[in-house]
């Protein structure tokens, strides 16, 4: 069955760096594109940052600029490279398969997700 671990989050300091990690097993992780979404609680949920097949990434605006995403296809692995991280990033982070293979485009609207991780959380502190 398609599972998705989410690792790396924890406390870090007003400007520091943080790494996610997600582990992607029971599926052909290659062929799909993925995406990082955060929740905060009390809010909804946010697409953070996508990839395709081929390692092209997209950003919010609220991130670009600070984060990184990418892949390992070898190692079924999805990253996060967080630098300058603000206290409004605090949040769950999840990584998500995007479903529909045939989208040629990262879809930034959640529904377009059909996996998801149990997230890993993110806490800066000021």
């Amino acid at each position: 069955q398609v599972q998705l671990v989410e690792s790396g989050g924890g406390l870090v300091q007003h400007g520091g760096p943080l790494r996610l990690s997600c582990a992607a097993s029971g599926f052909t992780f290659s062929n799909y594109y993925m995406s990082w979404v955060r929740q905060t609680t009390g809010k909804g949920p946010e697409w953070v940052s996508g990839i395709n097949t081929g390692g092209s990434p997209s950003y919010a605006d609220s991130v670009k600029g600070r984060f990184t995403i990418s892949r390992d296809n070898a190692k079924n692995t999805l990253y996060l490279e967080m630098n300058n991280l603000k206290p409004e990033d605090t949040a769950r982070y999840y990584c998500a398969r995007q479903r529909d293979m045939r989208l040629k485009y990262i879809a930034t609207q959640l529904a377009e997700y059909d996996y998801w991780g149990q997230g890993t959380q993110v806490t800066v502190s000021s």
